[in-house]
């Protein structure tokens, strides 16, 4: 027998209530929606759900009382498995890297065919992040700015030896033993790499790595 799946919808307007219901249902088998209209009765729910937990929230970001995004980071925070995607009207970078950042793992666009909408939202089965065209676009634009050509920032010696094993998933302890160094040399070579490239996580630091062909 399948489990049934529980979601959140929050959306205020009455006929997006029923184009996602209805989205929901076809895409998804045993699917019971709980509807909230408002931020205030979103952590009404919430607070209902503590000890049940639920699989999937369809968030709205503009509210009659606030913004969705406040719901997104109480979800993240306190029902930190559970699938958040956003369902707005908004398109926009402000929008959207702020409900990313929020935590939300997916971000749809209302203004879609409804068979659209389902084949989306069927995509989270394959784990993979259900995301409209105009988003993934602005997503793969972003991080083209975002990353510059590993030619044009020149590293040290040091600075590149450093980022080719921060690539390969050392830590800056195990990066100075390797170098016979102090971590916190090491560790300054790390800020100065990511001033440099003007990155802010390893995950950024290991992209540039593969582009100068270090790893």
């Amino acid at each position: 027998m399948t489990t049934e799946r529980v979601c959140l919808l929050v959306e205020d307007q009455r006929p997006n209530q029923v184009r996602m219901t209805d989205a929901l249902t076809a895409a998804f088998d045993n699917i019971r929606i709980e509807v909230a209209g408002t931020v205030k009765e979103s952590r009404q729910w919430l607070a209902s759900r503590a000890s049940l937990g639920f699989t999937l929230a369809v968030i709205d970001l503009g509210l009659p009382d606030g913004s969705g995004v406040d719901i997104i980071a109480d979800i993240t925070g306190s029902f930190p498995n559970v699938t958040t995607i956003v369902s707005s009207i908004y398109d926009d970078d402000g929008h959207l890297f702020e409900a990313l950042a929020a935590g939300a793992r997916g971000y749809l666009v209302k203004n879609q065919e409804p068979e659209m909408m389902v084949h989306y939202l069927q995509r989270i089965e394959q784990g993979e992040p259900p995301l409209s065209p105009s988003i993934a676009l602005r997503l793969l634009s972003h991080f083209r700015t975002q990353i510059r050509p590993p030619s044009d920032v020149a590293l040290t010696g040091r600075e590149t030896e450093t980022l080719a094993l921060l690539a390969r998933g050392l830590t800056i302890a195990e990066v100075a033993r390797h170098l016979l160094l102090s971590p916190p040399t090491v560790a300054g070579y790390v800020k100065a790499i990511y001033q440099k490239l003007n990155i802010s996580s390893r995950a950024e630091a290991t992209l540039h790595a593969v582009k100068r062909g270090l790893v």
